[in-house]
């Protein structure tokens, strides 16, 4: 059996549990487990701020991936994505998709702020 990834994801961001919902339905052999670090409660094995502020999955080993990595490692995880997480080991691919998270994390919190307000007014 397939050690499962497991997904660290900050459950008070509406983006982020849009798509980890996406990942939970995708996920129909179980290969990754959630955790939510957001409410505080939660032991985590690395500094709460540094996971609610990039993407993070660990492996069965203990060994944390970060940003696209992280990413990549959880799209393999899922047969469907599985060719994304491939795509994403040849050579300069997580270096580009690196830049396009980081790109994406400038822009996150005005994309939350506008899915709240959205959400809060029924849209």
């Amino acid at each position: 059996m397939v050690e499962p990834l497991t997904v660290w994801y900050d459950g008070g961001c509406p983006l982020c549990t849009r798509e980890i919902a996406v990942m939970r339905r995708l996920d129909r052999r179980g290969r990754l487990r959630f955790v939510d670090v957001s409410d505080g409660t939660t032991s985590c094995p690395r500094d709460r701020a540094d996971l609610l502020a990039r993407f993070h999955v660990s492996d069965a080993r203990g060994t944390f991936y970060s940003g696209a990595a992280a990413f990549a490692a959880m799209w393999r995880a899922i047969p469907l994505l599985r060719p994304l997480g491939l795509l994403a080991l040849l050579p300069g691919a997580t270096w580009l998709l690196e830049r396009v998270y980081r790109a994406f994390l400038r822009v996150r919190p005005r994309l939350q702020r506008w899915m709240r307000e959205r959400d809060r007014h029924g849209g």
